[in-house]
């Protein structure tokens, strides 16, 4: 926990020390706010010490508006600096603040596809957001109240020193206490802060991932159900931050005996010290305001120091994150992927997931350049995984990948990617129009690259009929589509793209018969010129592959085309083939 909050606050001045100059006039600005603030108390100490002088009312009130000038004065350089830091800081401020927001946004996504499974997106989306308000509630307090106090300690103190000693080291022991006391029982609440915020984290998973699944809620009657889970969780969280809440209440009890205690204290010394003809009328008005100055600020300080550590506590989940190593890298000076045949080979490859399910032992496969080969077997043999270890989704437990002899874990990711076209089993879409989807292909392509990509896929005819057509907004994860709609988009993606090496995963699964023969055409043109892998259940679509693999038990039981397969007696091919044949008689 220590370790996360010095990383924090590492996160937090690495970004903030880009704007060194609007640091420097942030903190001149209060400084100088602040000074003319305590000054001020000295010209009131002199316009009381006029007024308890007796003298002739003609030459008091020259002096008395003599002072009210400067006061006046005085005040309005204080405006002055308040009103510039404040400019200065709204400037400061959004730029880290954007700056920090846009580094977990960057760091996030590189992290793996394993990573995003096992994590709930409303968890992720509210750790990017409050680690920015952390910095601003942070940033926030050390402007307008730690760096303020500091400045009023100081200035109150020298004066009241030079005034009586011991008036000012009273001032000055009881501050100190005060303030060591705040911050120890900050440091106590800490572990509790960061609780609350583990709580409050786990409401927002839940409530995001009963949204997602609104459907599910509702088609299996689980609305009781997930009614009562986000009861459990709230409770949970309730419990926690009552908890928290309670001692802060207590807390500030305590503090305010301590405030009158030491206020009565201090001006019964003031009292005595009038008696001896130490202190004047002057210096009672100068006493009472220096102490509610620092009254006010010690008294915000507790709050300040707790809030600053509940802020730290509320970023503390997400410097988790980009503390946590990203799963998948490229190696140092990674050298692009050039594709020429579009050759796959896997040599002795093992793959495991979690390091204990064996998915691929010591699998050995080619895909010749321009071959068109399709994977089949029995659900969790391994087919969608060797299309996620050739897009490096994952990395090999050993052995090694090759395109076109170039070893993928030794070349830019970004690079492999470009070079292959994936179609997956249940494509997810943008909250965007159907062009901007579509165009997620290739970014540079022009309207109409997108619309002949669509019309190839068979999409075409089913936005033309949409009243806003291709600036129709699709809905989350495009749900305002059906599912062969997506399956047609993502193939217009594909056809878009047009890269060397094709992957399709059950990419017909969504269509009715009429859509399929539709898609299948478009497939046909789609993998023209193409290395592609065809991952399928339904084997009426791989019929006429170059190549069919069947995969079972983390390896290669059967390859060949269909007409060799199909005469294999006993074969597993042949199985499945007659089947799904008889299925069709």
């Amino acid at each position: 926990m220590k370790q996360n909050t010095k990383q924090t606050l590492k996160y937090f001045w690495q970004a903030s020390s880009r704007y060194k100059i609007s640091v420097f006039f942030i903190f001149v600005s209060v400084v100088g706010g602040s000074l003319a603030g305590m000054i001020t108390p000295l010209f009131f100490r002199e316009f009381f010490n006029v007024l308890a002088a007796g003298l002739d009312k003609v030459l008091a009130v020259k002096q008395l508006v003599k002072i009210l000038i400067f006061i006046a004065g005085v005040s309005l350089v204080e405006w002055a600096f308040w009103r510039v830091s404040g400019f200065i800081t709204v400037h400061f401020q959004s730029r880290v603040i954007a700056d920090l927001n846009n580094q977990c946004f960057e760091y996030l996504h590189k992290h793996s596809y394993s990573f995003f499974n096992n994590s709930f997106v409303g968890s992720l989306v509210k750790r990017v957001k409050w680690f920015g308000k952390a910095f601003e509630h942070i940033a926030d307090k050390i402007c307008w109240n730690i760096l303020p106090l500091t400045v009023s300690i100081v200035v109150a103190t020298w004066i009241l020193l030079k005034r009586n000693i011991w008036l000012g080291l009273g001032i000055l022991a009881w501050t100190a206490v005060f303030l060591i006391l705040n911050w120890l029982f900050a440091r106590y609440k800490l572990k509790y802060d960061i609780e609350r915020a583990s709580k409050e984290t786990e409401t927002t998973a839940v409530l995001a991932d009963t949204i997602t699944n609104n459907a599910n809620v509702t088609l299996f009657g689980g609305y009781q159900r997930e009614v009562k889970l986000y009861r459990q969780v709230m409770e949970a969280w309730r419990k926690i931050t009552k908890f928290s809440w309670n001692l802060s209440t207590w807390f500030e009890a305590l503090q305010g005996l301590l405030v009158s205690a030491f206020e009565i204290g201090v001006f019964y010394a003031a009292i005595v010290l009038w008696q001896r003809n130490v202190l004047t009328l002057g210096d009672f008005i100068l006493v009472q305001a220096y102490l509610i100055t620092i009254f006010n600020r010690v008294w915000d300080f507790g709050k300040v120091v707790r809030t600053i550590y509940e802020s730290l506590a509320d970023a503390e989940e997400m410097t988790v994150i980009l503390q946590t190593p990203h799963e998948i890298q490229d190696i140092p000076k990674a050298k692009k992927l050039v594709v020429c045949e579009g050759r796959i080979e896997f040599k002795n490859v093992d793959f495991y997931y979690h390091q204990t399910r064996m998915v691929l032992r010591n699998f050995n496969f080619v895909v010749l350049g321009k071959e068109k080969v399709a994977l089949i077997g029995p659900s969790g043999a391994g087919k969608s995984t060797v299309a996620k270890l050739v897009l490096r989704l994952h990395d090999v437990s050993a052995g090694e990948i090759l395109i076109d002899g170039q070893n993928i874990a030794k070349v830019a990711q970004e690079s492999l990617r470009q070079n292959i076209a994936f179609v997956p089993q249940d494509p997810i879409l943008f909250h965007r129009t159907l062009m901007e989807n579509i165009r997620y292909g290739r970014p540079q392509a022009v309207d109409q690259e997108v619309i002949k990509a669509s019309k190839i896929a068979h999409c075409h005819e089913f936005i033309r009929d949409l009243p806003q057509r291709y600036a129709t907004f699709v809905g989350e994860r495009g749900i305002k589509l059906s599912g062969g709609e997506r399956q047609r988009v993502a193939i217009a993606r594909a056809v878009l793209k047009n890269s060397p090496v094709l992957i399709l995963d059950e990419a017909t699964s969504s269509l009715d018969s009429a859509s399929e023969k539709l898609i299948q055409e478009a497939i046909t043109e789609l993998m023209k010129n193409k290395t592609v892998v065809i991952i399928a259940h339904r084997l009426s679509t791989i019929r006429k592959m170059d190549r069919i693999v069947v995969i079972d038990n983390g390896g290669i039981t059967e390859q060949g085309t269909h007409h060799q397969l199909a005469r294999i007696k006993e074969g597993q091919y042949r199985k499945l083939w007659e089947l799904q044949a008889g299925g069709f008689k």
